[in-house]
């Protein structure tokens, strides 16, 4: 099938874009506005954009608590959800007014950070301090607005359950990190495969001959 996103004739009870890009890591964003207002709403347009230095995006859909904290104060903490997590990060995305914690409301514990003031989840067993450096307001292809911004931030301090620390690695399948999918679907890691990434053409060669002859 093939339908334009412009006339949504796809036919569909819903709109399958989601369910096409997925898995998706989830942002679960700590913000504190200047008077001390803490916000924690998770993100599905989440994702690490640098390794050097280390850089983190999310992109809220409508100028959104976060959104508007973030941009007060110039820092936020990027939480990991996890399988044991689901129930509380869903009941952290309901449209509590502002002035709520989203962290009370769920009964998470918050922890301070050592390098920014929003605190972390505590349960959470990676958690991610990040300075703010812009919002990027998003336009269609003839300069009209759009309803979206993309916050980037520089991760300036990272937590660590040490638990997880295995053989000198971070275990991720361990962690059972989940991702949103399309419509109210969710994924969760519980195993990982290991490729070496060639460094070289001869490299690309020499797997696909022994690709060749384990057929």
């Amino acid at each position: 099938m093939f339908y334009a996103t412009d006339k949504g004739d796809h036919g569909l009870p819903h709109d399958p874009f989601k369910a096409v890009v997925a898995p998706r890591p989830i942002g679960w964003i700590t913000t504190m506005s200047a008077t001390g207002a803490v916000n924690l709403a998770p993100y599905s347009y989440f994702n690490g954009v640098l390794s050097r230095p280390p850089v983190v995006m999310f992109s809220s859909e409508g100028r959104k608590d976060s959104l508007a904290f973030v941009e007060e104060t110039r820092e936020f903490v990027c939480n990991l959800a996890t399988w044991d997590l689901r129930e509380k990060m869903n009941q952290t995305s309901a449209p509590y007014p502002r002035g709520i914690n989203e962290m009370e409301a769920a009964g998470l514990t918050p922890a301070p950070c050592r390098l920014v003031k929003p605190p972390r989840v505590a349960e959470s067993p990676c958690a991610l301090e990040c300075r703010y450096l812009q919002t990027v307001p998003l336009h269609d292809e003839n300069g009209n607005a759009l309803n979206g911004w993309v916050v980037i931030g520089r991760v300036i301090g990272v937590h660590i359950d040490e638990r997880f620390i295995k053989n000198g690695l971070l275990d991720t399948a361990a962690m059972r990190p989940i991702q949103r999918c399309g419509y109210h679907d969710y994924a969760v890691v519980t195993e990982t495969f290991t490729m070496v990434r060639p460094t070289k053409v001869e490299d690309v060669r020499s797997l696909e001959l022994e690709g060749s002859k384990a057929g």
